[in-house]
């Protein structure tokens, strides 16, 4: 028996708790919300329990420590389309936890099948993408440019997929026409990196261990200006800036073509996207 199969083995029992213990916590928050949501008919108060209550919980029972780098560079009175890599699950509360203000995100159109989870999507408001059907992802980035016309913030993983730590995938290109098809000129892009959050809690497999995740804001890439075509270079010059955050080298980047449509090209599909 190798030593790392012999820590897997000790962990194994705290590991079951806390898997137990995210279910039972999702489970419970998740209800609230919808209640909340349901009594006063407003969204607002159901994302105020996400990013105060479910999150942090979330991040306690990781047995994480978050950190937050680069958020003055922000005024979160606007709207921003946040670009992030995607490793974990945890990189979900992680943000919602960072981030002070309503956020939504883009999800893959598989969670709308998952108890609770898609149910609170569903609620709030967040936009389910279903990149096998190229009509309905159009649709999908329609509901995403009325969302941030409307003064939302939206997170998008552009990745398509969790990359391991260390890596970045190429970002596609579909997501960023939310941010130019919304006819608002001052929804900056936001890059965000989320280091340690792959370490913590893998991409396999539930086998979580105590760590540090920070959160790293870069500067808002201004979108004025800029048309529905330029979404490719957009796209190009967020995965520049996450990668920069991250401090990969340029040597370690990968070179294959960029997508022209994450929203349909990518056949290894993250949670969320």
């Amino acid at each position: 028996m190798t030593r790392s199969t012999l820590i897997d083995l000790l962990w194994l029992p705290l590991n079951a708790l806390q898997l137990l213990a995210t279910m039972v916590w999702s489970a419970f928050w998740i209800s609230i919300a919808l209640v909340v949501a349901l009594a006063s008919r407003k969204r607002e108060p159901a994302l105020w329990l996400a990013r105060h209550v479910w999150a942090p919980g979330m991040v306690a029972i990781g047995l994480s420590r978050l950190s937050v780098v680069g958020r003055e560079r922000l005024d979160f009175r606007r709207s921003y389309f946040f670009a992030a890599n995607h490793q974990s699950w945890l990189d979900i509360p992680v943000l919602f936890a960072a981030v002070p203000a309503p956020l939504h995100f883009l999800a893959k159109q598989e969670l709308a099948r998952v108890p609770f989870l898609g149910w609170y999507i569903a609620a709030m408001g967040m936009v389910f993408v279903d990149r096998g059907d190229r009509r309905k992802a159009v649709a999908s980035v329609d509901r995403a440019s009325a969302l941030l016309a409307a003064g939302g913030s939206l997170v998008s993983f552009p990745e398509g997929r969790r990359s391991a730590p260390g890596e970045l995938g190429r970002f596609k290109s579909g997501g960023f026409a939310a941010v130019l098809d919304s006819g608002v000129r001052d929804v900056d892009v936001v890059p965000v990196a989320i280091v340690g959050a792959g370490r913590i809690l893998p991409r396999d497999g539930f086998k979580v261990r105590p760590g540090k995740v920070e959160v790293r804001f870069g500067a808002p890439i201004p979108v004025a200006g800029l048309v529905p075509a330029d979404r490719a270079d957009l796209a190009r010059r967020a995965e520049e800036a996450v990668a920069a955050l991250l401090g990969l080298p340029a040597a370690a980047r990968p070179t294959a073509p960029r997508g022209e449509n994450g929203l349909v090209s990518t056949p290894t599909q993250g949670e969320m996207r």
